[in-house]
């Protein structure tokens, strides 16, 4: 679900995983419709970033 988002509203994204600074700087890139682009992969990126982090803290708590 949080791929769809990153790459139909990508600035969205940013606020579900806790960046609200990043989500902004993203929305005002997703104006630009050239900027779309950009802002989908940056979003797609940060949410394989973000997965990666979340199984490093699962991983941590564990032991």
């Amino acid at each position: 679900m949080r791929l769809l988002i990153a790459i139909l509203l990508p600035w969205l994204l940013f606020f579900t995983i806790g960046r609200p600074f990043a989500g902004i700087i993203c929305l005002i890139l997703q104006v630009t419709l050239i900027g779309w682009i950009p802002a989908a992969l940056w979003a797609v990126y940060a949410l394989s970033q973000y997965r990666t982090d979340e199984k490093i803290r699962r991983a941590v708590r564990g032991w």
